[in-house]
C-alpha cells in the first residue's frame, strides 16, 4: 500500500471511527483499521476502564477463539505490555523475544518477532493501548507505520470517549425513562404490595442485580422485608443489630463492597441473602423513617457496586418511601372512616335498644305487675295476651335490629333477595312501597360490592322513611360491562344535596362507593324526590 493510500486509508478508518458510536464497534474498527494500515499479522487491544487501573474489554485480531482460549488469562501488563503502559510513547521492537523487557509468552501463545505498541491518549488521559506485531514479510514496523497508527490510536481516543458518553447518556436516558414509566404505573396503583413489587422488579432490571428487597419498619422497632424480587427472602426479619437498621438509624445510605469484612453486617442474615456486596439506602419521607431498599450483588463475576448505582438507588427511593407513606395513610384513613362508620351504627344501635327495646322491656315488667295483681282468671288471661303480644312484638324489633347489623339472607342467597327482605321489613314497619328490580343472572357479586350496595340501599330506605315522605321507592340494578349500576328513586320532598347540612347518611354512602373506586350521584331538588345513581367496578 502507497503513501498515498495508506493516508486516505488513514482518513477512511477516521470516519469509520467517529460515526460508530457503540464501544464495541469502535473497538473493532480500531483494530481492524490498525491491521490494514500497518500490514500487521496480529493486534490487541486493551481499552481501561474508567478508573484508568484494570482492563475493561481486550479485543484481539489474528487468533481464533480456540486459541485464545487455549492461552488462558489476559495479559496483566508485565514486560513490553507494561512499558507500553507507563509511557505516553509508542514502543517499537525488532524482536521480542531478543528484548530484554520482555518476560516471554505463555503456554499455546503463537510466536510473534516485530511489535509495535501505542497508547490511546486523550489530554494525558490514556484510554486504553494497541499493540501490533508480525508486520506482513518479516520486516520491522517502520517511522510511518509508528506515525499512522499513533494518528488512528489519537482518533480512537476520541472516538472511545465519546463513545462511552453516549453509552452513558443512553443508559440515563434508559432510566429516565424507566423512572417515568415507574412514576406513572405507581400513580395507578394504591395497593402497597403491588407498587413494592413493581419499584424492586423495576430496579433489579435497572442494575442488573441479583436481589432487591424493601424491608418495612415496624412498631417493635425492627424491620421486616415486606417485598423483593425472590419470594424466599420476603418475610425476613432484620433486628436492631443489623446493617440495615443501623443505616435507617442514621438515615445514611450505605454501600458494602465486602459484606464478609463489615463488622456491622448481621452475617448469619447476609448468608441466609447469600450476599457478598450490598447497597443499603433508608426510605425517608419528611425526615420520617419508614425502612430501607437492600440490593444484593450485581449479576457477574465482580457483584460489588459503584457510586452511579448508589444514586440511581438513592433517585429510586423517595419514589418508594412516598408510595409506603401513602399507602399507610390510606390505610389509617380507611381504617378511621371504618371505626367512625361503626360508633355512628352503635350509637344507632344504642338509642334504639334504649328507645325501643328498653321500653319494651320495662312495658313487660309492668305487664307482670298487672298479672300479678289479677283479681279473676279472665283479668289474668288478659294481661298475660297483652304480655305476649308486647313479648312477639319486641322479638320481631330484636330481629330487624340484628338484621340491619347483618341480614342473614346476604351471605346465604346474595344480594337480591336481601334487598327484597329490605324492602318488605320496611314495607311492614313505614307502609314504605319499596320496589327491587335486578336483572344480574345467577352468578353473585364479589362481596364487598354486595355489602356496599347493601348498606347504601338501606341508608337510603332509612332515610326516606325519616325525611322524605316518600309513598314509593324503587330500586334498580343492572350489569353494564363490567360495572354494576344501579338506581335508587322515591318520590319523596328531597332536598339540596349542595346544602352544608345535606346528611350523614350521604356522607357515608359516598365514602363507601370511593373505597370501592366507584361513583355516586345524586340529583334531588326540593319538592320533587331523589334519585341517586351508584356506579361501582366489579374487576
Amino acid at each position: 500500500m502507497g503513501r498515498h493510500d495508506r493516508h486516505q486509508a488513514l482518513v477512511t478508518a477516521g470516519i469509520a471511527l467517529t460515526s460508530e458510536l457503540s464501544l464495541d464497534g469502535v473497538l473493532q474498527t480500531l483494530v481492524r483499521s490498525a491491521v490494514e494500515l500497518s500490514g500487521a499479522r496480529y493486534a490487541a487491544l486493551g481499552v481501561l476502564d474508567e478508573s484508568g487501573e484494570a482492563l475493561e474489554r481486550f479485543i484481539t485480531h489474528g487468533m481464533s477463539e480456540e486459541e485464545i482460549r487455549a492461552i488462558g488469562p489476559l495479559p496483566t501488563g508485565r514486560g513490553l505490555l507494561g512499558d507500553v503502559s507507563d509511557g505516553s510513547r509508542p514502543v517499537r521492537v525488532h524482536d521480542i523475544e531478543g528484548d530484554p523487557r520482555s518476560v516471554g509468552f505463555p503456554p499455546n501463545h503463537p510466536p510473534m518477532r516485530t511489535f509495535l505498541g501505542v497508547p490511546l491518549l486523550l489530554r494525558n488521559v490514556t484510554y486504553g493501548r494497541l499493540y501490533l506485531t508480525d508486520k506482513e514479510g518479516g520486516a520491522d514496523f517502520t517511522d510511518e507505520d509508528e506515525e499512522l497508527v499513533g494518528l488512528l490510536a489519537a482518533q480512537a481516543a476520541v472516538a472511545v470517549e465519546n463513545a462511552r458518553l453516549y453509552e452513558q447518556s443512553t443508559e440515563w436516558s434508559r432510566q429516565l425513562e424507566s423512572l417515568n414509566e415507574l412514576a406513572m404505573a405507581l400513580a395507578g396503583e394504591m395497593e402497597l404490595a403491588p407498587q413494592l413489587a413493581l419499584l424492586t422488579e423495576r430496579l433489579r432490571a435497572l442494575l442488573g442485580a441479583r436481589l432487591v428487597a424493601i424491608a418495612l419498619a415496624r412498631s417493635d422497632g425492627v424491620l421486616r422485608i415486606e417485598a423483593a424480587t425472590d419470594d424466599a427472602a420476603v418475610g425476613t426479619v432484620l433486628g436492631p443489630g443489623t446493617k440495615s437498621a443501623a443505616a435507617l438509624a442514621r438515615r445514611q445510605s450505605e454501600r458494602i463492597d465486602s459484606v464478609p469484612d463489615d463488622p456491622e453486617v448481621d452475617q448469619e442474615i447476609a448468608s441466609l441473602l447469600g450476599a457478598r456486596s450490598e447497597l443499603v439506602v433508608p426510605l425517608l419521607v419528611r425526615g420520617r423513617p419508614l425502612g430501607v431498599l437492600i440490593v444484593v450483588d450485581r449479576d457477574g463475576e465482580d457483584p460489588r457496586f459503584d457510586d452511579d448505582d448508589l444514586r440511581l438507588v438513592e433517585t429510586f427511593a423517595p419514589r418508594a418511601a412516598v408510595a409506603v407513606d401513602l399507602s399507610q395513610r390510606v390505610a389509617r384513613d380507611a381504617l378511621h372512616r371504618a371505626v367512625a362508620a361503626q360508633e355512628l351504627e352503635r350509637r344507632r344501635l344504642a338509642r334504639e335498644l334504649h328507645d325501643e327495646t328498653g321500653q319494651a322491656l320495662t312495658s313487660m315488667l309492668l305487664g307482670l305487675n298487672a298479672v300479678e295483681r289479677a283479681a279473676t282468671q279472665d283479668e289474668a288471661r288478659a294481661a298475660a295476651a297483652d304480655l305476649r303480644a308486647l313479648v312477639v312484638e319486641t322479638l320481631q324489633e330484636v330481629r330487624r335490629l340484628a338484621v340491619d347489623l347483618r341480614p342473614t339472607a346476604l351471605d346465604d342467597f346474595g344480594l337480591v333477595p336481601a334487598l327484597k327482605r329490605l324492602g318488605q321489613s320496611a314495607r311492614e314497619r313505614s307502609g314504605l312501597d319499596v320496589q327491587v328490580e335486578a336483572p344480574l343472572g345467577s352468578t353473585r357479586l364479589p362481596p364487598e360490592v354486595e355489602t356496599a350496595v347493601y348498606r347504601i340501599v338501606q341508608e337510603a330506605v332509612t332515610n326516606v322513611v325519616k325525611h322524605a315522605s316518600a309513598r314509593h321507592l324503587s330500586v334498580f340494578l343492572t350489569r353494564r360491562g363490567d360495572t354494576l349500576v344501579g338506581v335508587i328513586e322515591d318520590d319523596g320532598r328531597g332536598f339540596d344535596p349542595d346544602a352544608p347540612r345535606a346528611g350523614v347518611g350521604l356522607v357515608g354512602m359516598r365514602e363507601r362507593v370511593e373505597l370501592l373506586d366507584g361513583r355516586l350521584t345524586v340529583d334531588s331538588t326540593p319538592g320533587r324526590g331523589t334519585t341517586l345513581l351508584v356506579e361501582l367496578p366489579l374487576l
